[in-house]
């Protein structure tokens, strides 16, 4: 199952302070009100950095093993956790903004998934309220025709980590050795979107949308992420 061990030493291998920062300072921007659903959120890095600005945040994720890494930490046990889908999202509450962040939106390969996460996401937002959702951009796809190989020590184990693309997909693989000699793979496969197709889906699900480039550059630029802030219907703030 995906990141049953990679949880144990997600932190390790990606962890970015300044990244995260630019994640909050993002939030603050545009979502007016405190009461956020963080989707897919990992191992709870923005997730608390956000509870530490005064939000109230419930943060999900599919793989109970990185709740678990989310809750050892401090600042953890001001956040609502939950494993969820976030395409069936099982809760009655509204909130002011619901994030999708970190490109964990492009583990959804279906175009039926989409759809669910978008139709979700409206309807659990209040007037106004906002989803703010990253992806990876078809730059990506260029990036990593060429294999991206890394290799190193993280807490106990060796790794070797590649990331790939064919067609509209990435695909990261892991592995990891420790001391006794065992392998330990994992596999990671992600659908990169055409930005009009996209466009087009959170307008059919009601929403008024701006994109961003890599956070500050408006509209679809050359870079590594698009950024895309969607209101529910009820008018621009």
């Amino acid at each position: 199952m995906m990141y049953e061990l990679l949880a144990h030493v997600y932190d390790a291998l990606v962890k970015d302070d300044e990244a995260t920062a630019c994640w909050v300072e993002l939030v603050k921007a545009h979502i007016r009100g405190t009461e956020l659903l963080e989707l897919a959120c990992g191992s709870g890095e923005i997730t608390i950095a956000l509870a530490q600005e005064g939000y109230h945040v419930d943060a999900s994720d599919l793989s109970a093993a990185m709740i678990e890494e989310a809750k050892k930490k401090r600042g953890s046990e001001r956040v609502s956790w939950s494993v969820m889908d976030m395409c069936d999202l099982h809760t009655d509450k509204s909130y002011d903004g619901i994030l999708c962040l970190c490109d964990s939106f492009n583990y959804l390969l279906k175009d039926e998934q989409v759809r669910a996460l978008f139709q979700g996401a409206y309807q659990h937002l209040c007037e106004n309220g906002v989803f703010l959702v990253d992806m990876h951009s078809m730059d990506r796809l260029e990036e990593f025709a060429e294999e991206y190989n890394e290799v190193g020590h993280v807490k106990e184990l060796e790794y070797q980590w590649t990331i790939t693309s064919e067609d509209d997909r990435i695909y990261q693989n892991f592995a990891f050795y420790d001391s006794e000699g065992r392998v330990t793979l994992e596999q990671h496969e992600q659908r990169v979107y055409e930005p009009a197709w996209i466009l087009a889906e959170l307008k059919n699900a009601g929403f008024q949308v701006e994109v961003y480039t890599d956070f500050t550059q408006a509209g679809i630029c050359e870079g590594e992420k698009q950024f895309y802030i969607c209101r529910k219907a009820g008018g621009i703030q």
